[in-house]
């Protein structure tokens, strides 16, 4: 008998993230099919470029990423960022300065994220882009190094407390152009490792975030020693924000949004060929 492959595994510091897995990496949900190598937390960024690379067995990434990934990566259906009122944001020093510059320099947080593609689909002339990590980009604002930037995760609920003005709600132009739930990120596993381990483990993350959500409290130390901000009342909202139905499960309302993503991403020309591979069993349990 083959021992259980120990398997590697990377999400993001953000708490949404440590919410979803903290129960499958702290050994309170325990799969008899595979172990778990420690826990890699990483910008999301970083996670796709290094699922770019096949690094990880199991990893969070964004939907844009999973759009050049679908040959190698399958898509879980529990463990996703998806959701309603949940999109990046578009933010400036001031807005009106902002609108009239013709060669405005903007921040993104990554070439791969959901948040640069969702820039591109809403403002194709936006061409002068610059990368940063997603914590750097308000300061970089307030700083004049750049003429604004696309926030994600916490910031969403910080921005005003450096002097940002909103110029743009990306989720929300997606959700009036699509009728679709924003897909921001999901959770991935290598397709080399075969489907009957890909089930267990899609289960097992459904299983810790069950677990979560009947102890949230338990979470609660564990999600504040990895957030960027630490504030209580944030990282509740960020939780109750980012985890929601679509995380259980995706769903055939989540498919949808998922695949329209990035058959749009084709549209604009993200992605090479077409969109194929996501898979289509995501029903509610």
């Amino acid at each position: 008998m083959n021992p259980a492959p120990n398997l590697s595994i990377a999400f993001s510091p953000c708490p949404n993230d440590t919410f979803i897995f903290y129960a499958l990496v702290n050994g309170l949900v325990c799969p008899q099919r595979f172990t778990l190598a420690e826990a890699r937390y990483e910008d999301v960024e970083t996670l796709n470029r290094w699922a770019m690379q096949g690094k990880m067995d199991i990893t969070k990434l964004s939907f844009h990423a999973l759009g050049h990934l679908l040959d190698s990566y399958e898509l879980l259906c529990s463990g996703s960022a998806l959701g309603r009122g949940c999109g990046p944001l578009l933010v400036c020093r001031d807005a009106e300065k902002f609108s009239k510059k013709a060669d405005r320099i903007i921040a993104i947080p990554g070439k791969y994220t959901t948040a640069a593609l969702l820039l591109r689909m809403c403002f194709p002339d936006c061409r002068q882009c610059v990368e940063m990590r997603f914590d750097q980009i308000m300061p970089a604002i307030v700083a004049g190094t750049v003429d604004g930037g696309v926030i994600i995760h916490e910031s969403r609920f910080t921005y005003p407390q450096y002097c940002l003005e909103l110029v743009r709600d990306l989720g929300a132009w997606w959700e009036e152009t699509t009728g679709y739930p924003i897909p921001l990120g999901g959770i991935a596993v290598r397709k080399d490792l075969g489907l009957e381990l890909i089930e267990e483990i899609d289960a097992a993350v459904f299983e810790s975030l069950q677990w979560a959500r009947r102890a949230p409290g338990d979470c609660r130390d564990y999600i504040r020693h990895y957030a960027q901000e630490i504030e209580t009342d944030v990282i509740e909202s960020h939780i109750g924000l980012y985890v929601n139905d679509f995380s259980l499960n995706l769903g055939s309302e989540g498919l949808a949004a998922v695949h329209e993503f990035i058959e749009r991403g084709h549209d604009c020309g993200a992605f090479a060929g077409r969109a194929s591979g996501v898979r289509q069993r995501c029903m509610p349990r």
